[in-house]
């Protein structure tokens, strides 16, 4: 062998070899230290100086991941053409002229704070009278109970999540989003992305579809096991649909869920997200584990790390922290307990709900999160 080939070979081995010991050095993931940004009891997103306040003090404190409301009451909180198709509603109309998203999105990168698309609203269609817009247009779209009426759930009217038009368009939201603004970090769905009430399925085209496959209606007990079975499947495909399609638009955007705690999750909303946290449809998961003690806050995290998450799927899990609701706000010696609890589960992260809670403990996460 000629020594040019030899030294072609050396070169070769020694890339491989470099390349191996590489891929072997491991770097802790950061830790996320998040808050969920509303437009609810919260005003931030309607000034460009609230959002750069919100930037400072979340950098003050040490936060390091802004989970943002773009889809809530109905509209979207930044410039959509799809909703101007839809519903001729392309923002928010008290955010006209103005683009929140890009705003946030700009001030926070300058600080090295991670921002994701939060799809509040979800397949609700109606809450209080805000988004009626969308069932008025689009009638077809409601989800029906069993007594043939739109289902309404603790005040929320829902669209028919079960339906493929639906399904489409509220993915064309997501796509639209991680296309129009491609330095977004995520995008995340909640309690109602993907979800529908166990009590809605009882539209014709579902019905004829169960018909289809089991030869009968739909029972009329709507949490009849089978039967909520056979709807959180079909959550379950689509949730698989929202992975794979923005990951091939976006291999690098983040998939981010927040559902509520499990089996009552599934039970109420149709939401297996065990399922997807399983099957690896979801990047990262962050139950609502919003308790007001701190024996069911344990508990429920037990319940998660050594029955519901398997133990390869564990650096995914982010749970969900209340901070604040109304005049309530736990104390700091609370807050001390959750964040410690998850510490010795080796969960190394929390996302608080929300963003205001911040202010009313102005100097514990400066200081508990000093290291991060």
């Amino acid at each position: 062998m000629s020594f040019r080939c030899l030294f072609f070979l050396f070169v070769y081995v020694s890339t491989i070899v470099f390349s191996c010991k590489s891929q072997q050095v491991t770097y802790p993931k950061e830790p996320v230290r998040g808050v969920w940004l509303t437009n609810v009891d919260s005003d931030v997103l309607y000034t460009p100086e609230g959002i750069k306040e919100a930037v400072k003090l979340c950098k003050e404190s040490g936060i390091n991941h802004i989970f943002v409301v773009t889809w809530n009451k109905g509209k979207t909180l930044y410039p959509s053409k799809i909703m101007q198709e839809n519903f001729q509603i392309p923002i928010e109309e008290k955010l006209n002229g103005r683009d929140p998203l890009r705003e946030l999105l700009n001030a926070a990168h300058a600080q090295n704070i991670k921002v994701y698309a939060w799809f509040e609203f979800g397949f609700s269609a109606e809450n209080n009278g805000f988004g009626k817009h969308i069932l008025e247009a689009k009638p077809h779209w409601a989800a029906l109970g069993n007594d043939g009426k739109v289902v309404v759930k603790n005040g929320f009217k829902w669209m028919n999540a079960l339906d493929i038009e639906v399904q489409d368009f509220m993915l064309s939201l997501l796509k639209e989003v991680i296309i129009q603004y491609p330095d977004l970090d995520g995008i995340q769905g909640d309690d109602r992305l993907p979800a529908l009430p166990s009590e809605c399925g009882y539209n014709e085209n579902v019905i004829k579809m169960y018909q289809s496959e089991k030869g009968q209606n739909p029972p009329h007990d709507t949490k009849n096991e089978d039967w909520v079975n056979w709807r959180a499947e079909r959550l379950n495909q689509f949730q698989k649909r929202l992975y794979t399609e923005l990951k091939k638009l976006r291999p690098a955007i983040q998939i981010s869920m927040s559902p509520s705690i499990f089996p009552w999750s599934k039970e109420q909303y149709l939401q297996d997200w065990v399922t997807w946290v399983r099957e690896g449809w979801v990047d990262m998961v962050c139950p609502q584990v919003y308790r007001y003690d701190f024996t069911k806050y344990q508990k429920e995290i037990q319940l998660l790390v050594n029955e519901q998450i398997p133990a390869d799927k564990r650096p995914i899990l982010v749970p969900g922290v209340l901070l604040k609701v109304g005049k309530y706000t736990p104390t700091e010696t609370f807050l001390e307990q959750m964040i410690e609890e998850n510490r010795k589960q080796n969960i190394q992260g929390e996302v608080f709900f929300f963003y205001e809670g911040l202010k009313l403990h102005p100097d514990f996460f400066s200081k508990k999160y000093k290291n991060y």
